[in-house]
C-alpha cells in the first residue's frame, strides 16, 4: 500500500513538472521566434529547430532528474550518517528508471513547443 502511495505521489509530481516544462518550453518558443526564424532563413530545416526545442526540454528534465537524485542521495547519507531511526535504501534500479522517466517526461511535454517553433514563417519572425 505504501508503494503505491509513493508511486501516485511521484507520478503526480512528474505530471505537474511536465506541465512546467512544457509551459516554459512555450514561452521559450515565443521569445526565440526571431532566433528561429534566423535559423530557417539560413538553411534550418523544420525538423532540426524542432531536434533542437527537444533537446533542450530533455536536457532540462534530466537535470532536474540528476538534482533530484543527489538530494535524495545526500539526504540518505545524511540520514545515516546522523544514525536516525530513519533508514533508506536505494537501488540503482530505480535511479535507471527515475532519469529515464525524467527524459521521457521532457519528450512528450517538448513535443507541443517544438512543434510549434518549427511551424514558425521565417518572413513573418523576421518583420516583428
Amino acid at each position: 500500500m505504501f508503494g503505491l502511495l509513493v508511486v501516485s505521489i511521484a507520478g503526480t509530481a512528474l505530471l505537474i513538472a511536465s506541465v512546467g516544462v512544457m509551459n516554459m518550453m512555450l514561452v521559450a518558443v515565443a521569445e526565440r521566434s526571431r532566433e528561429v526564424g534566423l535559423l530557417m532563413a539560413l538553411g534550418a530545416r523544420r525538423s532540426d529547430v524542432m531536434l533542437q526545442f527537444l533537446i533542450e526540454a530533455v536536457v532540462i528534465c534530466a537535470a532536474g532528474s540528476g538534482l533530484g537524485t543527489g538530494l535524495a542521495l545526500g539526504l540518505g547519507g545524511a540520514a545515516a550518517w546522523l544514525d536516525l531511526p530513519i533508514r533508506l535504501i536505494f537501488g540503482w534500479s530505480s535511479v535507471v528508471a527515475a532519469t529515464a522517466s525524467a527524459s521521457l517526461a521532457g519528450i512528450v511535454a517538448g513535443l507541443a513547443p517544438a512543434r510549434r517553433a518549427a511551424r514558425i514563417d521565417p518572413v513573418e519572425a523576421l518583420t516583428r
